[in-house]
């Protein structure tokens, strides 16, 4: 036998072997890949506070090298790392010190409201029993069924918190852990936001090291494209959901609509899913609204309808920048495998894999369309000669 296939063998024999026992023990794998992400956990965090980051980084740094002369100018990177920071953190802080108030005060009235939303929510049901001639369900008292469930769900969430006391030392490990976890994650944001440039020299020379030519050339040009689809996505996203959290929060304040601090952040939030997302947000703004009034609630959705497309038609293509290219079928099938798989994070990235996916099929289906065919060769001549 050959030495060359006898190697082959042997590396099939091992890989189905390995293949067997991940299958057999898929329970063992999945809790020791858990355990390696637990460890690794500081450092994806920070990772993903550096990939948020890096936008506003290069924004300031660029404007640093710009501004500052000489010698002086190798400090615009720090400067520009130092920067992104403070103004994630006033505006963290400004965001707090206005919304935040608003938000504890709404919350507030919409807990002390419950037991007259619970009779106007009877009052509704038996005027659409009314109408509708509905007389088997006019017996039900909803008002009640309401009121009691509430009750039982402050009685459960006092239980929760009377049996937790005795657990503090689990929960202050558990917090310590959190925040040691978050003081690492930060650490790492930065360094890495710092060294952004050299960190992603040192990853281009491994690659063109230890890969084939070919192979590197493709393996980093799909990096860059996954590099560039995430940036801009999620970037555009969270500046999007604040840009609609505070027109919903405005146009609300203008017409007069209860609850609107609540109800923007919550619009705001639920932007941040795809197509899901407004749906959702519009669900539970109106089932708040409806609780009051009806036609309160009637009119916020049509003020959230056109919010909405005024969103979608300008505001959107204008912060993201162009459409991500992504037939709408592509994202309704991306949020919903996203959704089942990974739930709520899963809807939310599924969009941009999508859309690296879809772009690379679409560049390699026009360089395969691209390459001429072959010539046909000469045609055999006939009996006599002749062609």
């Amino acid at each position: 036998m050959e030495k060359k296939l006898f190697r082959s063998l042997i590396l099939l024999i091992t890989y189905a072997v390995v293949l067997v026992a991940v299958i057999v023990k898929l329970d063992a794998v999945g809790g020791w890949l858990a355990g390696v992400a637990g460890a690794f956990q500081p450092l994806i965090i920070g990772l993903v506070i550096a990939f948020i980051l890096d936008r506003p980084c290069n924004f300031f740094a660029r404007h640093y090298e710009r501004l500052l002369p000489g010698q002086v100018r190798r400090a615009a990177r720090p400067l520009a790392v130092v920067t992104a920071y403070l103004t994630v953190i006033l505006f963290i802080a400004v965001l707090v010190a206005l919304v935040v108030p608003e938000l504890t005060h709404s919350i507030e009235m919409f807990i002390g409201n419950l037991s007259t939303y619970a009779a106007n929510f009877q009052d509704l049901y038996d005027w659409v029993v009314a109408k509708l001639d509905l007389e088997q369900l006019a017996s039900l008292d909803l008002s009640s069924g309401i009121s009691e469930s509430l009750q039982k769900l402050l009685t459960g969430a006092l239980d929760t918190l009377t049996n937790t006391l005795p657990h503090l030392v689990t929960m202050t490990s558990v917090v310590v852990s959190g925040v040691i976890t978050g003081v690492l994650a930060l650490v790492f944001s930065i360094y890495m936001l710092s060294g952004a440039p050299r960190l992603t020299a040192q990853c281009r020379r491994l690659v063109r090291a230890y890969l084939p030519q070919r192979v590197s050339t493709r393996v980093l040009s799909v990096a860059r494209l996954t590099v560039d689809t995430f940036s801009k996505y999620v970037n555009g996203q969270l500046v999007e959901a604040c840009i609609l959290g505070g027109l919903c929060f405005a146009g609300m304040c203008i017409f007069r609509f209860d609850y609107a601090p609540l109800i923007s952040v919550i619009i705001g939030v639920s932007a941040l899913i795809p197509i899901a997302g407004a749906y959702l947000g519009a669900a539970v703004a109106v089932l708040l609204l409806v609780m009051i009034r009806p036609m309160e609630a009637f009119w916020f959705l049509v003020f959230l309808v056109a919010l909405q497309q005024l969103e979608g038609n300008l505001i959107y293509p204008r912060v993201v920048g162009t459409t991500m290219g992504l037939p709408g079928i592509w994202v309704l099938a991306a949020v919903t495998v996203g959704g089942s798989l990974l739930g709520l994070i899963g809807m939310v990235m599924s969009v941009p894999i999508a859309a690296v996916v879809y772009t690379l099929l679409k560049n390699d289906l026009r360089a395969r369309l691209a390459v001429p065919a072959a010539p046909a060769g000469p045609e055999e001549p006939g009996p006599g000669g002749q062609e």
